[in-house]
């Protein structure tokens, strides 16, 4: 990160160099630069084991960015259906060997639309973590993307970057400091300037709380900040943090500007823009207080949208919360829901409009291990165990 480059580094530079005076610093400047266009903080570090907050700023660099992707190269493919861009959101790698197991790839692509120029080998990368592939396998896998079988290899391999990626940054620009904050960059030792497991809250142009992340609180430089004279530009290895993908960018612009207040406002996305929707629904709705309503409430379900998994759970979210409303997002979350304080007391009744769009898209689906099942019929079945009267229309 070219901006890094000017920082004063903790181990380069004398402890007064790097901090600075606190003391008789002026704040004229901060408003401008730690709180959003609306006046409030949109940034806050926070302590989330003992409390408290690090400091708040507006300004964040390094937040979105590539997160890291395994590569792998599936010989001898032979495909069932096009595979091309972006794959699905859970890919599954299922080897004929039943006490392996599949493995999970989360946000699949394919590169150079698939194919490994000239081989009959097909690359894929995605996001592979404790459930991921392994480095290799040398027997036939078969391999599904929750829907549809994509096709089949001979077996594949784990392809290593040339290089190790450089380790994340995350920049809080224009921060003010709390005093616990100042007080280890005073005493600068490393124990001093490594904070723990810490969380960035974001809050929203409204002030209301959208998503945190947490990430490593290790502080590896600072600088006084341009922003302000009692401000500062803290860098800190956010190594425990997933960086937003890129794609995610016009599905935050809108959210950060505050909660839709109509539905159906993520009916234009596509199914990795919807999930990416899905996602900060979920992440404020589990934090948010919901008002139960009464039993015998009618609730109303736009079926319109409804032509994949996100536009499911979030269709059933506006109907029982209203826009940006959460109701679960995969049918043990539904089922939870259900049974929990997020909006809904038993018994209810539940008319779904235009019910045949999501039965078209949904009622061929694929577990893991590629059995076949009908996810609208489970998705009714846990609206009646969960005492919600469904009617289709």
């Amino acid at each position: 990160m070219a901006t890094v480059a000017r920082y004063a580094r903790a181990e380069q530079l004398p402890k007064k160099a790097v901090v600075g005076s606190w003391s008789g610093m002026r704040t004229r400047h901060h408003s401008r630069v730690h709180e959003d266009r609306r006046g409030r903080t949109r940034y806050t570090l926070t302590d989330p084991e003992n409390g408290g907050a690090f400091g708040v700023c507006a300004e964040v660099e390094g937040l979105f960015g590539d997160p890291g992707r395994g590569t792998y190269e599936l010989f001898g493919w032979v495909p069932r259906a096009r595979v091309r861009g972006w794959v699905g959101d859970r890919v599954w790698l299922v080897p004929d060997d039943q006490a392996l197991g599949p493995w999970l790839l989360e946000d699949a692509e394919s590169q150079d639309l698939g194919r490994s120029p000239g081989t009959d080998s097909l690359v894929l990368t995605g996001l592979d973590d404790c459930e991921g592939p392994p480095e290799g396998h040398r027997e036939r896998i078969r391999v599904h993307d929750g829907r549809r079988w994509l096709g089949s290899c001979r077996e594949f391999t784990r392809i290593l970057p040339a290089a190790e990626p450089s380790a994340p940054r995350l920049v809080l620009r224009g921060l003010a400091p709390a005093e616990r904050l100042r007080a280890a960059l005073a005493k600068g030792t490393r124990r001093a300037l490594d904070l723990g497991e810490a969380a960035l809250e974001i809050r929203d142009d409204q002030g209301e709380p959208l998503t945190q992340h947490l990430l490593h609180g290790k502080i590896l430089a600072w600088c006084p900040s341009r922003y302000g004279t009692e401000l500062i530009d803290l860098e800190l290895d956010k190594s425990l943090c997933m960086p937003v993908p890129g794609y995610a960018w016009p599905v935050w612009e809108r959210w950060l500007a505050g909660t839709p207040d109509t539905p159906g406002a993520w009916t234009g996305l596509g199914t990795r823009q919807r999930g990416a929707w899905l996602d900060l629904v979920q992440e404020r709705g589990c934090r948010r207080t919901h008002r139960a309503r009464p039993a015998g409430h009618a609730y109303e379900l736009d079926g319109r949208y409804i032509t994949d998994e996100p536009g499911l759970h979030l269709a059933l979210g506006e109907a029982v919360n209203g826009p940006g409303g959460y109701f679960g997002g995969c049918v043990a979350a539904l089922a939870e829901c259900l049974r929990g304080t997020f909006g809904h007391t038993a018994p209810a009744t539940l008319h779904w409009r235009h019910s045949a769009t999501a039965r078209a898209h949904l009622s061929r689906a694929l577990t893991p291990d590629g059995a076949p099942y009908d996810l609208f019929t489970a998705v009714l079945e846990a609206l009646a165990d969960g005492g919600m009267d469904v009617t289709l229309a």
